[in-house]
């Protein structure tokens, strides 16, 4: 009798073990949640505070918590305390990998381009001058010249030694976009690669001898701005309450979001706002690294979820998995005209220097 008992308690336990393990395994819906952690760039705090993002997430078994930081501070942030870090581009996530020696492959479920934020009356100075020119796939799309831009702010040129731009009071001052620190921040870092690589001949550096050729310029760009904001966030809010005169580096999340809510834009009008897209810029995409098991889960429903790729759009992301949800976002809504295909607006998108390289152009850029 004892060694039946013996058998009928081991078998016992072992469909507890079944039992256990089908739980962990329990299909969306179940009612079953499991809570992770992360750190995020303030660009994505909105998208997972926004109350049918939770429940869908619910719904599959997921409830994320989040803290916000600088893409580029996240690497010197205690990370053992998150399930997964999800900077605004690649270049940081690389960097979270090889200092965490992980092996899998980082998820980028949406991207979102750089852009630069201008008020109508400076993008039509800007237009006059050669400085930003209409699509030629679609004349409502603006773009901004890179190289002629670069050269203006190079020979230390102001508002004021623009045509047309004396009728416009608030045009005063150097010319310049208005950007992050690129010591803390993604978009500032992703920026110095953009004029590294118009000056370095239309190549990406990579080495120390591309380092020397740019270091003046990015200084000269870095400089002029005086004190940066830490993130993204600290230099759009200003723009939209009119602090400062000139152009602002922004994400285009940022704006088509209050597009595709409905929000209205600087000055109550959906046509002070111009949105130019550089015609030279660097890839961007929104990158979640693992750090812990369970994570993949987020980074595979934000990549696949449909309900979720919608919700990005609505947050002004383009999901890498159907780039054309933005424009059905933003469609039949006022405000600025977003391009539906960065290729066709003449949108070259250049990779990023890898993060040693990329790090001492931020030096440069310091006067380090």
């Amino acid at each position: 009798m004892r060694r039946v008992f013996g058998v009928l308690t081991a078998l016992a336990l072992l469909a507890g073990v079944g039992v256990a393990l089908f739980r962990d395994n329990d299909p969306p819906g179940s009612g079953k949640v499991v809570t992770i952690s992360g750190l995020i760039g303030s660009e994505k705090r909105e998208f997972f505070a926004d109350p049918d993002v939770i429940a869908e997430l619910q719904k599959q078994g997921l409830k994320v918590v989040t803290d916000t930081t600088g893409s580029w501070l996240m690497g010197e942030s205690d990370l053992t305390r998150y399930d997964f870090a999800f900077p605004a581009s690649l270049s940081p996530a690389e960097e979270i990998r090889k200092q965490r020696q992980i092996k899998s492959e980082p998820v980028r479920p949406f991207y979102s381009p750089l852009v630069a934020l201008a008020h109508q009356s400076m993008a039509e100075v800007l237009r006059e001058n050669g400085l930003a020119a209409r699509s030629e796939s679609d004349p409502k799309v603006w773009t901004l010249r890179m190289d002629a831009y670069l050269k203006a702010v190079q020979e230390g040129r102001k508002w004021q030694d623009l045509k047309g731009a004396s009728s416009h009071n608030e045009l005063k001052g150097l010319l310049f976009l208005t950007t992050t620190d690129p010591s803390t921040s993604s978009s500032g870092a992703l920026y110095l690669a953009t004029i590294s690589y118009l000056a370095n001949g239309h190549q990406v550096v990579s080495d120390d001898a591309g380092v020397g050729l740019v270091k003046d310029v990015v200084r000269q760009v870095t400089s002029v701005q005086g004190d940066q904001k830490t993130s993204s966030d600290g230099p759009f809010k200003d723009f939209l309450s009119g602090v400062g005169n000139g152009p602002v580096l922004a994400y285009e999340s940022q704006v088509a979001a209050l597009t595709a809510k409905g929000v209205s834009t600087p000055g109550g009008s959906a046509g002070d706002l111009v949105v130019l897209y550089p015609d030279t810029t660097v890839f961007s995409d929104h990158t979640l690294v693992a750090l812990k098991p369970g994570a993949e889960k987020l980074a595979e429903l934000l990549r696949d979820d449909q309900v979720l790729r919608d919700l990005e759009a609505k947050y002004g992301f383009r999901p890498q998995a159907d780039p054309q949800a933005l424009s059905k976002a933003v469609r039949d809504k006022q405000g600025p005209v977003y391009a539906p295909d960065l290729a066709a607006a003449g949108v070259q998108q250049a990779q990023v220097p890898t993060v040693a390289v990329l790090n001492k152009l931020i030096n440069a850029a310091k006067g380090k």
